[in-house]
């Protein structure tokens, strides 16, 4: 191998050296972590809550069932932190129908946020998917993607709480984590939804949702 060759070969190595460098130092580090509130509501602890309500669903004390009302829980004395984890498990319940745009029947929008800004939004589907017909649904994405229903459920063999009470595979539990900028010493974390069913003598019995668990976690990143 000639003087070129080995300089050539040496030339690259330093330059994809410099580039591990370079991206190592602009890494961020996770500095600390710090679960700051967990609820399951096992405890029958509506502490913080606003609009909190209970009920037991499948054994287990969740909170809700809610239709287009707002839920929010207050946190304060926060330590020093410049972002949250919020992690939010939501039970959707019954005839939620995705992403159509129409009089009658959608979007069925959920969403939340913190303080007074809103930071996901998203729609649910618990319509069965044929290929000649499909409710489709945005999560895990953000409004307006093309999903299957129940696409990133945690679980989805659980019966419907109103009108499809008597049938499995109507409540759908999914685990939805968003990690947003703050370093305020309160927070307020609000849910809520905007669904629709025109034709529904009894909405909230047609498409509601639940909160089986909220967890919030302090994060500091440098």
């Amino acid at each position: 191998m000639g003087f070129g060759s080995r300089s050539g070969g040496l030339i690259a190595l330093l330059f994809l050296l410099g580039i591990v460098i370079l991206f190592s130092s602009c890494a961020e580090t996770l500095e600390s972590e710090q679960v700051v509130y967990s609820n399951n509501f096992s405890k029958l602890d509506l502490a913080g809550f606003e609009n909190g309500k209970l009920f037991i669903f499948q054994n287990d004390t969740v909170a809700g069932y809610y239709h287009n009302e707002e839920v929010a829980v207050k946190l304060d004395n926060l330590p020093s932190h410049n972002l949250l984890k919020v992690t939010i498990d939501i039970l959707v319940h019954d005839s939620w129908d995705g992403n159509p745009e129409d009089s009658i029947s959608g979007p069925d929008y959920w969403f939340f946020g913190i303080d007074n800004q809103e930071t996901f939004r998203t729609t649910f589907s618990n319509s069965p998917c044929e290929s000649t017909y499909c409710l489709y649904q945005s999560y895990p994405n953000a409004y307006f993607r093309q999903n299957v229903p129940k696409s990133g459920a945690i679980q989805t063999n659980m019966p419907g709480l109103c009108i499809f009470g008597a049938f499995a595979n109507y409540t759908t539990r999914y685990s939805i984590s968003q990690i947003i900028e703050h370093s305020n010493p309160t927070v307020r974390i609000f849910m809520d939804s905007e669904l629709k069913q025109t034709n529904s003598p009894d909405p909230a019995c047609d498409e509601s949702w639940s909160l089986a668990k909220v967890t919030v976690e302090a994060l500091i990143v440098n």
